[in-house]
């Protein structure tokens, strides 16, 4: 089940980067993600041989689990540092490459940079970069000479709505690398308490292993059996 969860962290972190990578150029920032996912799949692995050493106790089954477990653990610790490490470089990497991104807008569907805008436009609820005026600067917007902004800066609740400046109230007033930024210091740090809610359940797994080996090297190798006053 841990090992699924982790899984699952990883992979919605790469789905929501996908939607968010034009805005965000260091791919180094999957790092985590892509630790995480392996540590998913080794960590199913584990379980397994966790689970049947303790069903068998054996000795050097269960040596070999907490072993692994340990170095599992510290690999978590480093998904940890470096989730927190890209974290503090989301704002700087944004705010390096949004000005390129909406430059680069022309309106058109196919185009990778336009559906990127207006995606993030209508999920997040801004326009512009830090508000709808910022479209004034865009190459499109001189382009186009309509004195509008697309529509998906248009408030979802408006049917109507045009893009037209001359109607800002139409337009969301709230600028997006805010709202991009605060989107992608969530996705760490799921990343982040995912890792350290596991680093916690393998501490326990490694603590439980321990009891058990503790206790088998206490058993006795044979015992002494005592009938009719004698040893047998």
């Amino acid at each position: 089940a841990a090992a699924g969860i982790l899984c699952y962290v990883g992979a919605y972190v790469f789905i929501t980067y996908d939607d968010y990578d034009h805005f965000f150029e260091d791919v180094y920032t999957l790092i985590p993600a892509v630790i995480i996912i392996a540590v998913g799949t080794l960590l199913f692995i584990i379980g397994l041989i966790g689970c049947c050493a303790t069903i068998r106790e054996s000795r050097c089954g269960l040596a070999t689990f907490v072993i692994i477990l340990l170095l599992v653990f510290i690999t978590e610790v480093v998904v940890v540092v470096l989730g927190y490490i890209y974290r503090a470089k989301v704002e700087d990497e944004v705010d390096h490459s949004i000005q390129k991104v909406y430059n680069e807008y022309n309106g058109t569907n196919p185009d990778a940079a336009s559906r990127a805008i207006d995606y993030v436009q209508r999920q997040l609820r801004c326009c512009g970069i830090h508000n709808y005026s910022d479209w004034e600067n865009t190459v499109w917007f001189k382009q186009t000479k309509n004195n509008s902004v697309p529509l998906s800066c248009c408030k979802a609740a408006l049917s109507n709505c045009t893009g037209s400046l001359t109607r800002p109230m139409d337009l969301y007033s709230e600028g997006c690398e805010a709202l991009v930024v605060k989107k992608l210091q969530e996705i760490m740090m799921y990343v982040i308490w995912a890792a350290l809610a596991f680093a916690a359940i393998q501490l326990l797994g490694m603590l439980c292993a321990c009891i058990v080996l503790c206790r088998r090297s206490r058993d006795p190798a044979y015992e002494l059996l005592i009938t009719g006053g004698t040893y047998a």
